[in-house]
C-alpha cells in the first residue's frame, strides 16, 4: 500500500496511476500518481511488498 504524502489517501500500487513518461527523468519514472490527487508519490518498496504477499500466502 502507498500513502500518499499529499492527501493520505492509501491505494494499492496498483490502483495509482503510473508516471506520465514525459518528465524526462533518466532510466524512466517509476512515480505513482495518487488516484484522488494526482500527487506523484515514491513507488512501494519491494521488501515490504514482498513480506505481505507471503503473509498472505501464509493466510490461505
Amino acid at each position: 500500500m502507498i500513502r500518499c504524502g499529499y492527501c493520505g489517501h492509501e491505494f494499492a500500487e496498483e490502483e495509482g496511476i503510473r508516471s506520465c513518461g514525459k518528465c524526462g527523468k533518466p532510466g524512466g519514472c517509476r512515480m505513482v500518481r495518487c488516484p484522488k490527487c494526482f500527487y506523484e508519490n515514491p513507488p512501494e518498496a519491494k521488501a515490504p511488498k514482498t513480506l505481505r504477499k507471503v503473509i498472505d500466502l501464509l493466510k490461505k
